[in-house]
């Protein structure tokens, strides 16, 4: 029996009218007579016969007129896109591709987030190894946060927010002697951050252009470990605007502004279409997406 017969039949048990049900169900009354003596028929019974000027169930139908609402509203819940979705009672672990220079900064913010309404959830982290490879396509992650490059075409994508690239250096370094300019900034050593060992980038275009030249005197893998090599060496390292201020504090850091003209990093979600329209997925999508676009937010309980 075909679903929309079964519409028929939950309208037809409501009504107890050939020509009401016809007109809730946008038909005619021989259309809707012509339904009715196909559910006879698949039935074996009346279900509605003649009484009077009106119509009245068998017993057969009283008997099936909860049963058939009550599967339709079943059929619903399947076929709506994230009907019946609550995320206390989801269990999944997601896996998140991202640095971690976002990691540290949104990771506690996430899971406190997230522990709040799905108790059941977990979360991994990836390092950017595989960035530009199949891991969204193979399913190996989940989300991708960050710069977003290299993606297969059929990878979804939201973009989050434009951060801003600062400066960073230990709180005695002789280039807070002085107002900072491109020459004196291009004149101190630097570190310089890449996974593949790249020396050279938008800075160093910049700088060209003004006819200047810096010295990347070490190279490292992360902004974490830029961060930690700049405390305790006369060396300028690189982080976006306003993320982790009380981590540049403790560390016995200062920011500045970079005296160069140079493009914002644009910060975005990527996943791959399979997961789009999954409310588990959905859901982990705006919580990790909240965490980036408001920190200092507190979960609600």
């Amino acid at each position: 029996m075909d679903l929309n017969l079964l519409r028929a039949l939950d309208v037809l048990l409501q009504e107890n009218s050939v020509t009401r049900a016809a007109e809730r169900l946008g038909t005619s009354p021989a259309a809707a007579s012509r339904t009715l003596a196909r559910l006879r028929r698949a039935v074996g019974d009346p279900l509605l016969v003649r009484a009077g000027q009106g119509m009245v169930p068998t017993p057969r139908a009283l008997e099936l007129k909860d049963e058939v609402a009550a599967l339709l509203r079943g059929c619903d819940n399947v076929l709506r896109p994230g009907a019946g979705f609550d995320a206390v009672h989801l269990r999944r672990t997601f896996t998140v591709q991202a640095s971690e220079l976002l990691l540290a900064g949104l990771a506690a913010t996430l899971t406190e987030r997230i522990h709040a309404e799905a108790p059941h959830v977990d979360v991994v982290f990836l390092p950017e190894a595989m960035e530009g490879g199949p891991a969204l396509r193979q399913g190996w992650v989940d989300v991708e946060l960050g710069v977003l490059a290299h993606l297969d075409p059929e990878t979804r994508t939201r973009p989050l927010a434009r951060m801003r690239v600062v400066g960073v250096a230990r709180r005695r370094h002789p280039l807070f002697d002085g107002p900072i300019d491109a020459r004196r900034f291009a004149e101190v050593d630097h570190i310089g951050i890449s996974r593949q060992g790249k020396r050279l980038g938008p800075i160093d275009t910049a700088l060209a252009g003004l006819g200047l030249r810096r010295r990347i005197a070490v190279v490292v893998p992360s902004h974490t470990s830029a961060m930690m090599l700049a405390r305790n060496a006369d060396l300028v390292a690189l982080t976006v605007a306003d993320w982790l201020p009380e981590t540049v504090e403790a560390l016995g850091l200062r920011t500045f502004r970079i005296p160069l003209d140079l493009e914002p990093v644009d910060l975005g979600l990527a996943w791959h279409p399979r997961n789009s329209a999954d409310p588990g997925h959905r859901w982990f999508r705006e919580q990790l997406a909240s965490a980036v676009l408001h920190p200092s937010a507190k979960p609600s309980r």
